[in-house]
């Protein structure tokens, strides 16, 4: 009885490897649309991209020129190549259409320069007038060349939001480390990717430091307390239930030890920037923005 049940198995078996066998040329090589011997469909690779080319100082000129568009309301003060990609809150715009088009008076800002990836981000905080801002910008440089601009625009409506908090506490903080305080780019990246998986997973490890602070929209951690504080820590508790943050992009400045994530709340959610900044692997200054389409969300008063 095995053996009955064995032999039509061997006989498929068989069949296989001859009808394998014929398929192959008679010189041994592979036949037309195959790889190594695979037979049927056939497959072209995607052209490789264009690996960027940047230095330090290149980035620096990008945002500057980036910077002064945006006090200025003229586009035209940045350097853009021809197919540039313009996203405004993760939504292609025209390029005339961008908020860097609107004058207005910046009060304070922070950039980050990435190196490696040739990609900058800043921080932008519009404090004053009728309509006030933080926004997060990226651009993408290749050879001087702006290639993409990529902004998340928070205002009133969105996640927490009040710029004169915004202002009064960014700029009281000091970003600055020397070179021994410094933490390795994929260590900056994993410690990152640790706080945002703890919305799903509550029991994940992050690289919590003290003293800390966290300022998420106008709403912040230690808003009467001394920011040297050593017992102060941005370990203040995630929301309830499993919240998945996807489309996670990264700003590495492994010299200002800052990364910048770029990602969504969940599938098609909330536009979100989550920036840590770490001095000897751990989180000192923890910054998010949120954008709200519904321009609905919880606000906070000014403190």
């Amino acid at each position: 009885m095995k053996l009955r049940a064995v032999l039509p198995v061997a006989t498929f078996i068989a069949c296989v490897v001859v009808s394998a066998q014929a398929a192959q040329p008679a010189d041994g090589s592979s036949p037309s649309g195959s790889i190594s011997g695979i037979v049927g469909g056939s497959f072209t690779p995607p052209p490789p991209d264009k690996i960027p080319v940047c230095t330090r100082d290149s980035l620096k000129a990008a945002v500057a020129s980036y910077l002064a568009a945006q006090q200025a309301g003229d586009g035209s003060k940045m350097t853009f190549t021809g197919n540039a990609k313009v996203l405004e809150n993760m939504e292609p715009v025209a390029a005339d259409k961008g908020l860097w088009n609107r004058k207005l008076p910046v009060s304070f800002s922070r950039s980050f320069y990435d190196t490696k990836r040739c990609k900058t981000f800043s921080e932008v905080i519009v404090s004053e007038g009728d309509l006030q801002y933080v926004i997060g910008t990226r651009l993408y440089v290749d050879d001087g060349r702006i290639t993409r601009i990529d902004s998340i625009t928070t205002q009133k409506g969105d996640w927490l939001f009040n710029a004169k908090n915004y202002l009064k506490f960014s700029k009281a903080e000091d970003w600055n480390i020397t070179s021994a305080q410094r933490t390795k780019a994929e260590d900056m990246i994993n410690g990152g990717n640790a706080y945002l998986d703890l919305f799903a997973d509550k029991y994940r490890e992050a690289p919590w430091g003290q003293p800390c602070a966290r300022l998420e929209g106008g709403a912040y951690t230690n808003a009467k307390g001394d920011l040297n504080d050593p017992a102060t820590s941005c370990k203040v508790g995630i929301p309830a239930g499993v919240l998945y943050i996807v489309n996670r992009d990264y700003v590495v400045d492994e010299e200002q030890g800052t990364v910048n994530i770029f990602c969504r709340f969940g599938a098609g959610g909330m536009p979100d920037s989550h920036t840590f900044h770490y001095v000897n692997g751990k989180y000192r200054w923890v910054h998010t923005l949120s954008m709200s389409a519904a321009k609905n969300s919880p606000q906070v008063l000014d403190y």
